[in-house]
């Protein structure tokens, strides 16, 4: 028998409780999975597909700019077809994704900690120095993104390492801006002046009690700026400027098709840019529901 007293809930856990109101959202499961299944499939590239494309020994010039569905010289079939230098679309497009996704997310975890330790000291310190911080953070997000990384690649010159430092000085400015907003509100709140007055040391207070509180608008950030990077990487290698021919990227797939596009095979751009398309727009949907989900008020 019972007393008559209604049972206490269980409280649910923080991680539970994140997860069950991300997944409200049927578009917010939908490209999540749909950016797991691209994740899986570029790291999966080599086991899953039937050439490497950038490897000379299995590329035979007698399959260049085949239509989907054709038979190549090896005997496998070109579902997506190939390009003007015979490569497999199918293979060509998995391997570009492992580089545009290593790139965007390298270049995104370099820039957040460089910017969010410029945009913690910042906050922290005041005064003059921040002042001179911030007003360097403006004059850097002056410049347009593309601009800035099309004359840095120029200066540094192709190859991913290249790419992947042009990006991160692009994208401090953004995680400095970022961390140094939620770092001024939790500076002056009570528990830091606490903190202070127990004489706890200053880089504990930042990186113990300010910084753990800045990361729910970092991860909304990181996605954003991820996305971007990937597609500032496919732009600049569209150009020619960005990674070299012998390097598999979307943007350097899409800029081998684009001269035979006139010509009626459209699907050696159509496919590996639809593939940056799924890419990008799932990162920035992801990015989106995290930033309702961490911020209701923000949330429509």
């Amino acid at each position: 028998m019972t007393d008559g007293t209604l049972p206490i809930p269980k409280a649910q856990s923080p991680f539970r409780r994140f997860a069950s109101e991300f997944f409200e959202s049927w578009i917010a499961r939908v490209a999540l999975f749909t950016l797991l299944a691209i994740i899986v499939l570029a790291l999966a590239a080599p086991w899953i597909t039937p050439q490497d494309p950038y490897d000379l020994a299995q590329v035979d010039v007698l399959d260049g700019r085949l239509s989907p569905g054709s038979e190549a010289f090896a005997g496998y079939t070109m579902w997506l077809g190939s390009d003007g230098a015979g490569r497999d679309l199918y293979s060509a497009i998995l391997y570009g994704l492992r580089i545009s996704l290593a790139v965007g997310v390298a270049s995104g975890v370099i820039a957040l900690i460089i910017g969010s330790l410029i945009g913690l000291f910042a906050a922290y310190a005041g005064g003059r120095i921040e002042t001179i911080i911030m007003r360097l953070v403006d004059l850097q997000l002056s410049f347009p993104a593309a601009l800035t990384a099309l004359i840095l690649v120029a200066i540094l010159g192709k190859g991913i390492d290249k790419i992947i430092i042009a990006l991160v000085l692009v994208q401090w400015a953004y995680y400095a801006r970022t961390v140094r907003g939620s770092a001024l509100v939790e500076r002056r709140k009570e528990y830091i002046e606490a903190a202070t007055c127990l004489g706890l040391s200053h880089g504990r207070i930042v990186m113990r009690h300010i910084m753990p509180n800045c990361l729910a608008p970092l991860i909304v950030v990181g996605t954003v700026q991820t996305a971007h990077a990937i597609a500032l990487e496919a732009t600049l290698s569209f150009l020619g400027v960005g990674l070299p021919q012998t390097e598999p990227s979307l943007g350097v797939l899409i800029a081998n098709g684009y001269e035979y596009m006139l010509s009626g095979r459209y699907w050696i751009s159509v496919f590996p840019g639809l593939a940056l398309l799924l890419t990008i727009v799932s990162i920035n949907l992801v990015g989106d529901r995290l930033r309702d989900v961490l911020n209701p008020r923000l949330s429509k």
